[in-house]
C-alpha cells in the first residue's frame, strides 16, 4: 500500500471566498480498521483505499457496519459511550486518530452530511452557509462571495439567490440538504463524507444532489453510503461491499471499481447483494 506523505497545515484562521483558499481533495485509506460497541465486535478488519477526487460508494444491507465506519471516518465515533476502535484512518498519510491531531480539525477537514438532512432551522440560509466558518474562527474576506460560491456548487444559488435572509427550516427537504452541502463545503473540507443523503428526498431532489455530487468530486473526495443500487451505479468511481453474516460481523466482501462490482464481482455474495437477490 502506497501512502502519500502529509500535506502541509494551510494556515490558520484565514479564509479566501472559498473557505479554503481553494477546495483541495485529501486521499483517505482505512487499516484494518475494527470498532466495538459495549464490548461487542461490530466491524472487523475493514481495509479500503478511498483515493482523491473519486466518488466511493459503501453498499450492502441494514446492519453490516457502513454508518459506522463512515463515523469512524471523521471521529465520531469516538463520542459514542462504549465505543472502542482498532485500526487507522489516514488522511494524506496521516493517522486521523494520532495524538497530535485533534478532533475538531479533523471534522473540519473531512465534513458530513447526514441521512436526515439539520439547517440550523432558525438561522437564515446566509448565515447558515457561513455558521461552520464562525464556529471554527475561520476569517472570510468577502462573505457574500463565499455564500454564492457554496450555494451555487450545491446546486441551490438560483433557487434561493433572491431570498438570502429567509431561514433555512423554511426550505423543502431537498433543499435543506443542498444548504447542509454548501454548509459543509463552505469550510473547506478535503473529504466530504455522505450518509444516505437521498434516502428521505423525493426524485428531482434526488437528482439534483447526484449532479451536485458529480459537479464537486474535483474538489472534495466523496465517501456515500447508499442502499440505492442504480444510484451508486450513477455517482460511484468506486464501491466497497459490506456484509454480516451469522458468525461474524460487519466486513468489507469486496471493493473495486463500480462497473466490476456491478458487472463482474468475484465474490458471488456481492453478485447477488447487486442484482436485488437479497437485502
Amino acid at each position: 500500500m502506497t501512502i502519500a506523505p502529509p500535506a502541509p497545515p494551510d494556515p490558520a484562521g484565514t479564509a479566501s471566498t472559498n473557505g479554503r483558499g481553494g477546495l483541495s481533495p485529501g486521499s483517505l485509506v482505512a487499516d484494518e480498521v475494527s470498532a466495538w460497541f459495549s464490548g461487542r465486535l461490530v466491524l472487523e478488519s475493514v481495509s479500503l483505499e478511498m483515493p482523491k477526487s473519486l466518488v466511493t460508494a459503501l453498499i450492502g444491507p441494514s446492519g453490516c457496519g457502513k454508518s459506522t465506519f463512515l463515523r469512524i471516518l471523521n471521529r465520531m465515533h469516538e463520542v459514542v459511550p462504549g465505543a472502542e476502535l482498532g485500526g487507522q484512518v489516514l488522511l494524506d498519510g496521516r493517522d486521523i486518530y494520532s495524538a497530535d491531531m485533534r478532533a475538531t480539525e479533523i471534522r473540519k477537514r473531512i465534513g458530513m452530511v447526514f441521512q436526515k438532512p439539520n439547517p440550523f432551522p432558525a438561522m437564515t440560509i446566509e448565515d447558515n452557509v457561513l455558521s461552520g466558518l464562525r464556529f471554527s474562527g475561520t476569517k472570510v474576506r468577502n462573505k457574500k462571495a463565499v455564500v454564492q460560491e457554496m450555494l451555487e456548487r450545491a446546486g441551490l444559488w438560483n433557487e434561493v439567490k433572491n431570498r438570502l435572509r429567509a431561514l433555512g427550516g423554511e426550505l423543502s427537504g431537498g433543499q435543506q440538504q443542498r444548504l447542509c452541502i454548501a454548509r459543509a463545503l463552505a469550510v473547506g473540507p478535503e473529504v466530504l463524507l455522505m450518509d444516505e443523503p437521498c434516502s428521505a428526498l423525493d426524485p428531482s431532489s434526488t437528482r439534483r444532489i447526484e449532479e451536485t455530487i458529480a459537479e464537486i468530486k474535483n474538489d472534495v473526495t466523496v465517501v456515500i453510503v447508499t442502499h440505492n443500487m442504480q444510484q451508486a451505479q450513477r455517482v460511484a468511481d468506486q464501491c466497497a461491499f459490506f456484509l454480516a453474516e451469522e458468525n461474524r460481523p460487519g466486513h468489507i466482501v469486496e471493493a473495486g471499481t463500480t462497473s466490476q462490482i456491478f458487472e463482474n464481482p468475484t465474490d458471488e455474495r456481492t453478485a447477488d447483494y447487486v442484482h436485488g437477490r437479497f437485502g
